[in-house]
């Protein structure tokens, strides 16, 4: 009896997703073996390509197997099928990755954190790569921060320098090694070495160099994964202050390395979305609630906050340094005071010489600046705030509608500055670059945009900035616009935030977007900050917004939350303002300058009107007595949140809501029970929950009137976790769907995001 064969068939997938640089196309080629099929898989620009025959069950079971058992870190995105003649492959193999041809659309793993096998080789005394700081697999280590060319291929990243030896060249060509097709693999032989600044005169390993300089109280600027960090004693007061002091950081709460989650619980309250965030492969700097009573931490770490920003070790060279020393560090970036990121040693040694007494340095080459990124829990879910390691780039599908032929390139805003590109149906969010207070800060932006389009191969059909015409990102997007003679498209900065939280949860027009912030410059050429938004399919409508106040002095008011409190008494009060001697902001200003703001409040000088939320915090703050100048933004807001996390109140202020278009919200009856309970001796605590209160049921109000179910709340304000969880269940209680950031930053990180999208929607709806 004739044996009958089962009907071969051929058939091609291009898979698009995390799909390159975590370990994809070896359980590709293991899953083909097992199954008996044959054919080829490459990774190609615009993601990987498998060309695959077989039998049709076979098949079938391949194609339900990729999908259900790939691997952690990798994910699809999308996978498309196609049939083809049959070829003849008599094996499967891993083809050499394609040239690079047109625009790279393929999504760039994030740089992750070592795996738990890798910490096993380094604390094995019997695996060749033991005490090895550069050890890594396809599971974890650097991706992003050395690529230079998509696909991603060892010669196409910084490793390209470092010859395999035969042994690591063996682990990277066999098929069942988890070092398999692993870009970044070295050992002791081949790979990067360390190196202690400067020298010690009795010679020791590099990495005991840096152990002993920070157990005398020395600063140690290490060189880690996407650039440097600066590391002091976490218990050594001194060591601290003089880090705070060398960095002109006098505030600001400083990041906490510990070698253990068990360390961190001795310092921290660290719920289990917490503690899954701090061992992730991403790794973040995670803010989580300090545990009462008393610390060997130093004090000044971060005052006058109830959360530490804290994480674990990134690489093995963090794992190696915390697991001896033994007791936490601060880690925080290695830069000057409003300078980016250093990543090059020798830059690093003239940046940084007057701020560390050594550096723990590296030959492994940093591609691009990649921070540490910062996480905190909101609702039980994370929210990205500072999106960096671990995180970027992220790739984010675009709204239906727009043109995926378009290619946009946003240049975000001035603080917390990214950039974002739009690929066919994806808009890619970058790492956090930081703020363009500095022309170094303003290369690095250029720097940034110019990695960027050449490692996606892309021209931009177009230019989004922001509103502003002052703004570094704004004066570069004219720059470039005009040396590639494309449009360039402002887009005004609250509808940026209220698109990009859309984007981020997949949500159509039309949408309310509550977008408070400090500052966005509005098409009215006034100061914006507390508004309320329809989000329509071609654009947005203003339905409310705060009532606009003076801000004496203009962007002084930032720095100076006293500015702020003094022009809410004004609205209040008019001249008697200055009279009332009891209150915090008006003893902070002397005579003379009482008398000299009260002449700019009269004249309109120097004085522009806004309706900023993030100015209406600072105002309460100073009247509550917090700080009446600070040395970083949002100071004063977080000191009230802090104030407010104390006490629990049902009850807001009076507020009224007027019957105009836009509706304009009257804080005056809010800002005069304040002063009252100020004067009458009320507890800052209460008043501070109350003043939270209020907020709240001012976007009860307001959603109500506008009647749209789905909410999103967008904007710097929306950091404050207090405010979010409560406005959250608030739009609950009332049948509404609220949104928050997660994935996407709330602040101006986020920003660039939205801007692609506008841009896509305003070229897109011209074309129609």
């Amino acid at each position: 009896m004739a044996t009958t064969h089962p009907i071969q068939q051929r058939m091609a997938l291009t898979v698009q997703g995390t799909v390159q640089g975590v370990g994809f196309r070896p359980f590709v080629y293991q899953l083909a073996i097992a199954l008996g099929l044959r054919g080829g898989v490459k990774n190609t620009p615009q993601g990987v390509v498998i060309d695959i025959e077989g039998s049709k069950s076979a098949l079938q079971q391949f194609s339900r197997r990729l999908q259900q058992e790939i691997p952690p870190p990798a994910a699809i995105q999308t996978l498309t099928q196609q049939s083809l003649p049959l070829q003849g492959f008599d094996r499967f193999e891993i083809w050499p990755s394609d040239p690079v041809e047109g625009a790279a659309t393929a999504q760039i793993l994030p740089d992750l954190a070592t795996c738990p096998a890798c910490l096993q080789d380094i604390f094995n005394p019997h695996n060749r790569r033991y005490r090895y700081p550069f050890t890594s697999c396809t599971h974890c280590g650097p991706r992003f921060s050395i690529i230079t060319a998509l696909p991603y291929d060892r010669p196409r990243t910084t490793m390209a320098g470092f010859e395999l030896c035969s042994t690591c060249a063996a682990e990277y060509s066999h098929p069942g090694d988890r070092r398999f097709h692993a870009q970044p693999n070295a050992c002791p032989r081949c790979g990067p070495e360390l190196a202690f600044w400067p020298t010690a005169e009795q010679p020791s390993a590099p990495l005991e160099q840096a152990i002993a300089a920070l157990r005398q109280g020395h600063i140690v600027a290490l060189k880690g994964l996407g650039g440097f960090q600066l590391l002091v004693d976490a218990q050594n007061d001194a060591a601290v202050e003089r880090l705070r002091q060398r960095k002109q950081r006098p505030d600001k709460p400083l990041a906490l390395m510990y070698a253990t989650l068990a360390q961190v619980r001795r310092d921290c309250e660290v719920a289990e979305t917490a503690a899954h965030l701090l061992t992730a492969s991403q790794a973040p700097i995670v803010l989580v609630p300090k545990r009462p009573g008393p610390t060997a931490l130093a004090a000044a770490i971060a005052p006058h906050t109830t959360h530490l920003g804290v994480m674990l070790p990134t690489t093995p060279l963090h794992h190696l340094l915390l697991r001896e020393y033994g007791s936490p560090v601060v880690a925080t970036s290695g830069n000057r005071s409003g300078e980016p990121l250093c990543t090059d040693s020798p830059e690093a040694h003239r940046q940084l010489g007057a701020i560390a007494d050594g550096f723990l340095v590296h030959n492994r080459p940093i591609q691009r600046p990649v921070d540490d990124s910062v996480v905190q829990i909101v609702q039980g879910q994370p929210q990205i705030l500072r999106h960096a390691r671990g995180y970027a780039p992220q790739a984010i599908p675009l709204p239906p509608g727009v043109d995926a032929d378009l290619r946009i390139l946003a240049l975000g805003a001035h603080l917390k500055s990214a950039i974002a590109l739009s690929l066919g149906t994806q808009v890619v969010l970058s790492q956090h670059i930081g703020d363009l207070e500095t022309p170094q800060a303003i290369a690095r932006l250029e720097h940034t945009v110019a990695d960027w389009l050449a490692l996606y191969r892309c021209q931009p059909t177009a230019i989004a900035c922001d509103l502003h015409p002052d703004y570094g990102s704004t004066r570069l997007g004219q720059t470039l616009a005009q040396r590639w003679q494309i449009p360039l498209i402002p887009v005004q900065h609250h509808y940026a935030h209220g698109l990009a939280a859309m984007a981020e949860h997949h949500l159509a027009a039309p949408v309310l977007a509550v977008a408070w912030d400090g500052a966005g410059y509005g098409p009215n050429q006034t100061i914006w900050g507390g508004e309320f938004l329809q989000i329509t399919e071609s654009g947005f409508e203003r339905l409310a917004h705060l009532r606009p106040f003076a801000l004496p002095g203009g962007d002084r008011c930032s720095r100076e939350p006293r500015r702020s409190a003094i022009a809410l008494l004004y609205g209040c009060y008019g001249d008697q303002a200055f009279v009332m001697t009891d209150l915090a902001p008006i003893q902070a200003f002397s005579a003379p300058q009482r008398a000299v703001l009260r002449q700019m409040f009269a004249a309109d000088v120097n004085s522009p009107m806004t309706s900023s939320m993030g100015r209406l915090f600072d105002g309460v703050a100073a009247l509550l007595g917090l700080p009446q100048s600070v040395s970083f933004e949002g100071q004063a807001a977080i000191a009230l949140e802090g104030l407010a996390a104390e006490c629990s109140t049902p009850k807001g202020y009076p507020f009224a809501v007027s019957v105009t278009h836009p509706a304009v919200i009257d804080w005056r009856p809010m800002v005069r029970a304040v002063v009252c309970d100020r004067q009458a001796g009320v507890a800052t605590r209460v008043i501070a929950a109350r003043f939270h209160r209020t907020l709240v049921e001012m976007v009860g109000a307001i959603a109500q009137r506008a009647g749209l179910e789905q909410v999103v709340l967008t904007g710097g304000c929306f950091q404050n976790r207090m405010l979010s969880e409560q406005t959250i269940q608030h739009l609950r209680d009332r049948g509404f769907v609220p949104h928050w950031h997660q994935r996407v930053p709330p602040n101006d990180g986020g920003l660039a995001v939205g801007q692609a999208i506008a841009a896509l929607r305003h070229l897109s709806h011209n074309r129609s």
